[in-house]
């Protein structure tokens, strides 16, 4: 069947909204392994091999902070970053970029994809962004969609956070917002967590 200009931009624009509405992503992007131990509702206990991470540090209200993180880390994986011979390497995107406050600032890292090690990733060209080991650790998760909003974010870390003091367990970082979508996701559609380091 042969489609007329101008019904193929209509046909464009219902190919598209099927594929927003149908969640379909972008781009597939990978994600850091984990085993779940256990699961009750939206909340995953579980346990994360070690990894590296790619993170700045940015002052400011959250958003903002967020955006300003991105842009630096998603600089240095796009080839913002040096390899010992001077040339320069594209790393992979994955999900999630997690925000989480340190001091009066945020952190916001990239995990590495799986593969590389401390002595194979290129260093960093912007002096604001670092490479760093995480270790093996277990984490308490809670999923959500919508947007990332202060109340969103303050509801589900205080059901993570009554959940963690049921089962008897112990906190000991502060709650992470990962955030897995790109920013064109309809808000029914994004996977948020608050992820929060637990023994």
């Amino acid at each position: 069947m042969q489609i007329v200009p101008g019904r193929q931009a209509v046909v464009a624009l219902v190919v598209g909204l099927v594929a927003l509405l149908s969640g379909a992503s972008v781009m597939a992007v990978s994600e850091p392994a984990f085993s779940v131990v256990r699961s009750e509702g939206r909340i995953e206990l579980r346990d994360y091999p070690g990894f590296i991470v790619a993170e700045t540090e940015v002052s400011g209200d959250f958003d903002a902070a967020g955006r300003t993180g991105f842009r630096r880390v998603a600089g240095y994986i796009f080839g913002g970053n040096k390899k010992p011979d001077g040339s320069s390497e594209k790393i992979a995107m994955t999900a999630p970029v997690t925000v989480e406050p340190k001091g009066d600032q945020w952190r916001v890292h990239f995990v590495m994809p799986e593969g590389y090690q401390m002595d194979s990733l290129p260093r960093p060209v912007d002096p604001n962004v670092r490479l760093r080991e995480i270790p093996a650790h277990k984490v308490a998760a809670i999923r959500f969609s919508g947007f990332t909003t202060d109340t969103s974010i303050r509801e589900n870390t205080d059901a993570l956070r009554s959940w963690i003091a049921k089962e008897q367990l112990t906190e000991i970082s502060p709650p992470q917002v990962a955030r897995y979508n790109d920013p064109f996701t309809l808000p029914w559609n994004r996977r948020n967590e608050i992820l929060i380091e637990i023994r």
